[in-house]
Parts: structure tokens; C-alpha cells; sequence
């Protein structure tokens, strides 16, 4: 569901904040809207006439709502599915299940990093939740991961949520993790011409027709 290009366009509204605290509310906001009969269904539809919907574990949300927040970019919630595991949502949109991440995850890394004789430099921009950095770590060519992704609350909720999962490789010691506006840190002078790959994994543009882009 997100956008997968290996190219550099995306621009980002705001800088770091400190992210928002763990609670379960229990469906106490803007969730409300999007779950119905114990199904949860997404609120932003790119495409007219179609949107995903996912069976919730319990038809009580309270019991399968892991975290619901508004960080300063995003509404974030994570929940548990009846059948594709724990499901991480994004401003109203399915970003991930356990289930089935990988065929995105592998797909968006390894064409790339193949393609490259030797990919030893890598920048990752976005890609929170932790899989596209867990796929470049498991190239041993490489020797520096840069990643930016400019809310950190998604990478705290995949250290959480996703811990067994996508959020797997956090501690790798060729991770350099920025907080930042990841058109403005591929412009610092020590970051011209650094990289030998570069992957975005930054959610689709949503709101405003895309022009946060």
C-alpha cells in the first residue's frame, strides 16, 4: 500500500518531535469511524470504489486495539487481525501485516541491491516499521545504513509491536537511525553523492493530492 520507488522525491512537512507515550485506549477517537461489526476498513480510498478491509481479532475493540495516537504527522494505530496477524495503519491506510510484509519488504530491497555490483552505502527514507532495513541488513556487502525517517513514533511502535517481525534489526551496528525531513538530509554536503543505493519507503500521498510531495 505504500508507494515503492528507488528514486528520491518525497519532501516532509515537519521536523522531530518527542513521540507519543504507549496506551491503549480502547477506540476512544479517530479509529471510531473505521471499525464496524469487528471489521476494521480504511478511511482514505486512493482508488474510488475500492478500499482493504481486515477481520479484527474480537469484535469488542478494547480487546485488539494495541495503540491508537496522533504523532505530529499521523494518526497511528495498531491492531490484532483475526487472520493476518498484528496490522500497523497509517493515517487511515493498511501499511503492513504480519502475514504477508515480506513480499513488499523483499521486493522493494533486494531488486535494487542485486542490481548494484556492490551496494555498500545505503540510504533508506521512511520505512519505520523496520523491514526494509531488517532485507539491507541481511547483505553483508554492506557497510553503512543510513535511515531516515521523520516520525519517530513509528519506529517506536515497531519496537513494540513488530518486534519479532519487521523491527528486527534496530540494533545492527551499521545503522545510522535520523529523525529528520529526509529532503533536507540528502542535501547536507556529506551526504552528496554518499550512496550507492537508495530505497523510499515513504507511505502514499494520501491527503491533499500530494502536495506534501
Amino acid at each position: 500500500k505504500r508507494t515503492a520507488i528507488v528514486a528520491f522525491a518525497a519532501r516532509f512537512p515537519r521536523l522531530y518531535s518527542a513521540p507519543a507515550p504507549f496506551h491503549n485506549p480502547g477506540m476512544s477517537g479517530y479509529y471510531k469511524k473505521s471499525v464496524q461489526n469487528g471489521w476494521f476498513s480504511e478511511s482514505e480510498v486512493m482508488w474510488p470504489g475500492q478500499k482493504m478491509s481486515l477481520q479484527m481479532a474480537s469484535e469488542i475493540p478494547k480487546e485488539c486495539i494495541l495503540y491508537e495516537a496522533k504523532s505530529d504527522f499521523q494518526e497511528v494505530l495498531v491492531f490484532k487481525s483475526k487472520t493476518y496477524g498484528t496490522v500497523l495503519v497509517l493515517d487511515g491506510v493498511i501499511q503492513l501485516t504480519e502475514r504477508d510484509e515480506f513480499a513488499y519488504q523483499e521486493m522493494i530491497v533486494h531488486l535494487p541491491m542485486f542490481a548494484h555490483p556492490n551496494p555498500r552505502r545505503v540510504l533508506i527514507v521512511g520505512g519505520g516499521d523496520g523491514g526494509v532495513l531488517r532485507e539491507v541488513a541481511r547483505h553483508d556487502c554492506v557497510t553503512l545504513i543510513d535511515m531516515c525517517e521523520i516520525d519517530p513514533v513509528v519506529c517506536d511502535v515497531a519496537k513494540k509491536f513488530f518486534s519479532d517481525s519487521t523491527a528486527t534489526s534496530f540494533g545492527d551496528a551499521r545503522l545510522n537511525l535520523v529523525h529528520d525531513d529526509a529532503a533536507k538530509f540528502v542535501k547536507q554536503e556529506e551526504n552528496l553523492k554518499k550512496y550507492d543505493v537508495i530505497i523510499v519507503d515513504s507511505s502514499d500521498p494520501v491527503k491533499n493530492g500530494g502536495k506534501q510531495l
